[in-house]
């Protein structure tokens, strides 16, 4: 089954729309800096290849479909960098509350916001809260490529599984395994915090610091690359599309999430 949007014709698209369960999967990426070694498009690029191998496993019964990866995303905080393009705030917002409208008057029931990108996870979340507030009928679910699959930090050694967060082993692993001839000769490590924060205080977690990554890092790199294979890269690759089948199969068999329960007397 053809599961591109883009490839379909109108009547087939109202056709998909109909389907008890209907869902669309949009992926969602950046064009920014990830250091000296790899492209500006690494996020969009683990989105769109994630996102296809997913669905070229799943059933071909199911009903979900997928749109074009959006390119550019909220990337301010690695301005600083030479190639990064962001989109103000405000209108990735618009975006996703223009198109997801579009997609509600189309019929479709779900919306799966899949985003490679960790700077704008907040922001997605917003604009799906946004969305669904205004077209109920549409459930809005923002996905980070990286957090839903189980046993992806088992493969990571520490610190990096904590602290590489930007073009690090993981991302560096995952370009080499997808595209390797993308991939620059250099390995860097950088970003390490020289004094550490103080007590419950760190770049991310449950007290975050609204970081720029010229503030930790000199190379764009907030990590460390060195240990980057595409053997480790190949085998991240499995658990985030096995692990995304997972959770989609299970979300298409079920009638989550809920909707409409106030009571109208």
């Amino acid at each position: 089954m053809e599961r591109a949007l883009e490839r379909l014709s109108w009547p087939q698209v109202r056709a998909a729309a109909s389907r008890p369960g209907s869902t669309v999967l949009w992926p969602f990426g950046a064009v920014e800096q990830h250091g000296p070694h790899l492209p500006l498009g690494t996020d969009a690029l683990f989105a769109d290849r994630v996102a296809d191998a997913v669905l070229a496993r799943l059933a071909d019964d199911l009903p979900i479909w997928r749109l074009p990866v959006s390119w550019f995303g909220f990337s301010p905080e690695h301005a600083a960098f030479p190639g990064t393009c962001s989109l103000p705030a405000e209108l990735l917002i618009a975006q996703v509350m223009t198109i997801g409208a579009q997609l509600a008057a189309a019929g479709f029931q779900r919306l799966v916001l899949f985003n490679a990108h960790g700077g704008q996870i907040a922001l997605l979340q917003v604009a799906a809260r946004q969305l669904r507030a205004a077209h109920p009928a549409l459930a809005v679910l923002p996905c980070f490529l990286w957090s839903g699959p189980e046993g992806i930090g088992a493969l990571l050694p520490e610190p990096e599984r904590s602290d590489g967060l930007h073009a690090g082993l993981a991302e560096t692993s995952l370009m080499l395994h997808l595209q390797p001839q993308w991939v620059g000769p250099e390995r860097p490590c950088d970003g390490q915090l020289q004094p550490p924060p103080p007590s419950g205080w760190s770049l991310e977690g449950a007290v975050p610091y609204a970081w720029l990554t010229a503030d930790v890092s000199a190379t764009g790199v907030v990590g460390d690359a060195r240990g980057a294979s595409a053997a480790l890269g190949e085998q991240l690759f499995e658990r985030l599309v096995a692990g995304w089948c997972q959770r989609l199969e299970s979300l298409l068999a079920s009638p989550w999430p809920p909707r409409g329960r106030l009571r109208s007397d």
